[in-house]
């Protein structure tokens, strides 16, 4: 029993993950290569011009949302680590308060939190009206349909994921190693670069996968804050599942978009040194 009690421990999570994940996953691998329509059923052609025909027609789209993805990531890690170095170095007994007003957007919504953003950012709203009567702003600015409010949306939504998976890694950070580099004679800016920084570097990758994965393939921000010009491969997807009823080509596009994500996820993880975050996470 001893040596079965850790594959017992996971076998909920084994079969569950079993079940919803892997099951469907090979289901859908068999649809992105069939060809047919709703009326007439699907067949196993094994088509797979069906993944290069709607990476051609859609590429666009493709390089949008990952380049949407990458800036609202860079600009999570930039808002996201001074919220939790302040929280984990000077929130002292009102830690957890500070938290929850992270986690507090939670409770509403992802969609409703992404359309009380179209209201404020509306060209007669709260906040672009009164600065267009004061005369600071022309009258046809305009802040929707654009990349910044798409980029903004997406950054608003997943802060939460990024803030704190770094907050926990700067926890775990013992400030008397920072006072010890300072007693060494070691400035506040080389202690944070050569204690902290390294050591919440577990914190910033798992951030990252938490943030950039969901970002890319995201389609209600898009879809609400966005225009056409601003259509991002989530969109894309969701149109032929739920308008178009062309499984294949989307399968075959939530195919593309999961490789190119994990492409670009062992690319940044080789690039930051995976053995030097394991490292800085064991000290």
């Amino acid at each position: 029993m001893k040596r079965l009690t850790p594959y017992l421990l996971i076998l909920p999570g084994g079969l569950w993950l079993a079940i919803f994940l892997v099951v469907p996953m090979v289901f859908m691998a068999s649809v992105s290569t069939q060809e047919g329509n709703v009326v007439d059923g699907f067949a196993q052609t094994f088509n797979f011009a069906n993944y290069t025909n709607t990476l051609a027609l859609f590429q666009t789209q493709f390089l949008r949302s990952v380049g949407y993805g990458l800036a609202g990531t860079l600009i999570a890690i930039a808002l996201a680590y001074p919220i939790a170095y302040w929280i984990a170095f000077r929130g002292g007994a009102r830690k957890s308060t500070y938290l929850l007003l992270v986690l507090l957007p939670f409770f509403v919504s992802f969609v409703l939190r992404t359309v009380s953003w179209k209201f404020l950012l509306a060209d007669e709203g709260i906040v672009l009206a009164p600065l267009k009567s004061l005369g600071v702003l022309p009258e046809d600015f305009h802040v929707l349909q654009t990349t910044v409010a798409v980029v903004g949306g997406l950054v608003y939504n997943y802060l939460p994921f990024m803030i704190l998976p770094i907050y926990v890694a700067l926890e775990r950070v013992d400030p008397r190693s920072v006072e010890a580099a300072q007693d060494l004679y070691a400035t506040r800016s080389a202690a944070f670069r050569k204690i902290v920084l390294p050591l919440s570097l577990p914190g910033v990758f798992a951030g990252v996968l938490m943030t950039f994965v969901p970002m890319t393939a995201d389609y209600v921000n898009a879809g609400i804050l966005g225009g056409p010009q601003n259509t991002m491969i989530g969109n894309i997807i969701q149109t032929k599942y739920l308008i178009n009823n062309d499984y294949p080509s989307a399968a075959a596009l939530s195919f593309t978009l999961m490789a190119a994500m994990l492409v670009g996820i062992f690319a940044y993880a080789k690039a930051l040194g995976t053995e030097n975050v394991l490292e800085a996470a064991a000290r």
